[in-house]
């Protein structure tokens, strides 16, 4: 697991703007292992903290307790989770849409919002928000 603490925070305010984003956090993995970045956001939808976290050609875990205990150490109003499919299909998985609900239900007690959840594969992006599935 990576983590890093955001120096000069970069806005996430948008589908585009976190695209890029973690279309560039991609460009420096390998793209045939999945990997997972959980962005916590402060209310402004600066970035303030970012972990990645491994996986390999099968998946990646996310680590509920890990994002809820993030946030609650940096005060985190949200966060925009990315990961990509290696398998080059954008499309959320069951898994996928299970985890991100786990999340978001779990957040509502810290008043932690999941603002999206971001699919990447190759040059395409799905985006569970605007899917409707958040």
């Amino acid at each position: 697991m990576f983590h890093q603490r955001a120096e000069s925070p970069l806005r996430l305010n948008g589908l585009e703007a976190a695209r890029r984003f973690f279309a560039d956090c991609l460009a420096e993995t390998d793209p045939a292992k999945e990997h997972l970045w959980v962005a916590h956001v402060d209310d402004q939808a600066r970035c303030i903290h970012l972990t990645r976290h491994d996986g390999d050609d099968g998946g990646t875990d996310l680590p509920l307790r890990r994002v809820i205990a993030d946030a609650s150490i940096h005060g985190s109003a949200g966060v925009i989770l990315a990961h990509n499919h290696p398998s080059g299909d954008p499309t959320p998985s069951a898994l996928d849409r299970q985890i991100t609900r786990r999340l978001a239900l779990a957040g509502e007690a810290i008043d932690l919002t999941v603002l999206d959840h971001l699919v990447i594969a190759g040059q395409q992006c799905s985006s569970m928000r605007a899917m409707g599935l958040l």
